[in-house]
């Protein structure tokens, strides 16, 4: 664009507020202000650049947490056996002459936990293609305080820093697990301190983006987008917003209790009378193991939806566009998920059914626990519904948002047994446990999280990822995905406990089942395998992919229709969006194109 065209297109924010309404976003006013590298992609305050940032970071944590558990299933695989070439990497105090030690296992075991869940999937699903997508599907030129957004992202980078430094120190990494439990974690390594400083930045991080996410969708929304005409993916974002703004104050205050029990001689989670290698622990006593418990669960089960509610966004997007018709049931979709993120509040003791609580309060969680599963069965039921009759087209996108329908179904169904006290004293932290919740995590949210990636990576680079490849990425995650949990379920009706260094071979109860940790282990190296053309395929797509047009995919949706591929620098829009329907009007009858953007005006 000239300067001359700069100049005439360009208006003050008062006049593009006054013009836009209230409740608007501004339109793009075009700045001659040239950022130096610094701060253009570093300390950026752009939203799609933090987005980036959110993504690139969170890609190469889950490649980090992956390979912890490869680790660990060569010695579930292999107990007692040596790792090839990896001795003297580690060094003798984790693994003498190539062996892993048990206090090692245990420091991947929760290392991989926490890694996965907080610095990985949430920043991705949330961070990521919250941050990047959100604002241009609601026709903002950014997000309500750009500054709080740099802030945010880097609070998680100091947070996973913090944690990685602790594989440095002085016994090692956090040992505790990835929920900390007390008095266990207050009596543990130097490596918890920095976990649970990590843990502090991190959960502020989430505090100050679910501000910004609330208030952007609420303030800055382009003229004519009211609620019921925002994407779905719009719509999860915002709910999870709120269940981290509500859910991860709890856990922040838990923390820096075990902090001051950890460094400041405090016991608000160590009983009276605790015996630690036979000498009694000298301490006031009097605190509450349980109430460590109730403050991690209180965040930790709204914390599934915060996983999972923007993985159903992302499908939601996906199979409406490639089945070029509406999402079946849009009102119900909407109404589940509010409802969904209200009951996640109040199940989180079917986590602790074990701790005695009483027939009267398990009986009430396991009443809000079968609830819960409810508006969760709607909306997966509503995207199966809007396969019906569609026109599909089996893109690479699509191939990944299918797969998620059946994974998630299977993690939500093998939850049920968890949910009920009786059968949850049997299949309490077995293996059964790590099948169902990976169900949802894995499988289920990383499939729907590279279905993400596929779809609005042209919009990000303007060019297109090899089909061939996504499609070899694909099969081989799906298929190998399915080899390392699915076998978890049968090790955990045979009662195999999780957490075991040895994947549970001193038990005569597991003797029948062992030989499925080598198959599970196997799937598991397969697995790294398939994610090769991903790596291949990212990379080189940023240079040779091919070229691709703004709206690649046909699609109705505000940051297809109304902006460039990629996105203009400052602003997104070169004019301000105003929004004439829904967000998913495809196949209309007497249209002239197969599908009517949302800034269009309808042609008939």
């Amino acid at each position: 664009m000239s300067d001359e065209e700069t100049k005439e297109n360009s208006t003050s924010p008062t006049e593009a507020i006054e013009t836009a309404g209230p409740h608007v976003a501004a339109p793009h006013v075009v700045e001659h202000l040239e950022l130096g590298f610094w701060r253009k992609y570093v300390f950026s305050t752009d939203h799609k650049m933090i987005g980036i940032q959110y993504g690139i970071t969170g890609l190469l944590f889950l490649l980090f947490g992956f390979s912890l558990m490869l680790l660990m299933r060569w010695q579930l695989a292999y107990p007692g056996e040596a790792i090839p070439f990896l001795g003297e990497l580690f060094g003798p105090d984790r693994m003498p002459e190539g062996i892993m030690l048990p206090e090692f296992y245990n420091q991947l075991g929760a290392m991989h936990g926490t890694i996965m869940v907080f610095l990985g999937v949430v920043p991705l699903a949330v961070g990521a293609f919250g941050n990047y997508i959100l604002p241009l599907q609601i026709g903002a030129i950014d997000m309500a305080f750009p500054k709080l957004n740099m802030a945010s992202y880097w609070a998680y980078f100091l947070g996973g820093v913090t944690m990685l430094t602790s594989f440095f120190v002085p016994g090692g990494a956090a040992n505790s697990g990835w929920t900390s439990y007390a008095p266990l974690a207050v009596i543990a390594t130097m490596g918890q301190t920095l976990w649970l400083f990590g843990m502090v930045f991190l959960i502020t991080s989430s505090l100050l983006g679910s501000i910004n996410f609330i208030v952007t969708t609420i303030q800055l929304r382009a003229h004519g987008l009211s609620f019921m005409r925002l994407p779905f993916f719009v719509w999860a974002q915002l709910v999870t917003a709120f269940l981290l703004l509500l859910a991860f104050p709890p856990l922040e205050a838990a923390g820096i209790l075990q902090l001051m029990d950890r460094l400041a001689g405090t016991s608000f989670f160590l009983p009276s009378g605790l015996v630690v290698s036979g000498v009694p622990l000298e301490v006031s006593g009097g605190g509450s193991p349980l109430l460590w418990q109730h403050l991690f669960w209180f965040l930790a089960h709204p914390e599934v939806y915060v996983l999972i509610l923007p993985a159903m966004g992302i499908v939601a997007e996906i199979i409406a566009n490639n089945t070029r018709k509406t999402l079946w049931g849009y009102k119900s979709m909407v109404y589940a998920l509010i409802f969904l993120g209200f009951m996640s509040f109040i199940v989180w003791a079917h986590h602790m059914f074990l701790t005695g609580m009483g027939t009267t309060i398990s009986a009430f969680f396991q009443t809000t626990t079968m609830i819960i599963s409810i508006p969760s069965i709607v909306i997966l039921t509503a995207l199966f519904l809007s396969l019906w009759g569609g026109s599909i087209r089996f893109t690479t996108p699509m191939l990944f948002a299918l797969a998620f329908l059946p994974m998630f179904g299977i993690g939500g169904l093998t939850g049920l047994p968890l949910g009920l006290a009786p059968p949850d004293i049997h299949l309490h932290d077995t293996y059964y446990v790590i099948g169902h919740f990976h169900y949802i995590v894995a499988p289920g949210t990383l499939l729907a999280l590279f279905a993400g990636i596929y779809y609005w990576y042209p919009k990000v680079t303007g060019r297109k990822l090899n089909d061939t490849l996504g499609k070899i990425h694909f099969w081989g995650s799906f298929i190998f995905l399915n080899g390392v949990f699915m076998p978890m379920f049968i090790q955990g009706l045979a009662g195999v406990s999780r957490r075991l260094y040895d994947g549970g071979a001193i038990y005569a109860h597991a003797q029948g089942v062992l030989h499925l940790n080598e198959f599970i282990s196997v799937s598991a190296w397969l697995l790294g395998l398939a994610q090769i053309p991903f790596i291949i395929n990212f990379f080189m797509s940023m240079r040779k992919g091919k070229k691709v047009s703004d709206n690649h995919w046909e699609a109705t949706t505000l940051e297809w229709a109304a902006t460039t591929s990629p996105p203009l620098a400052h602003g997104n829009f070169a004019t301000v969006p105003e929004v004439h329907r829904g967000p998913y009007e495809y196949s209309l009858p007497g249209h002239k194109k197969d599908y009517t953007p949302q800034n269009e005006r309808v042609e008939v």
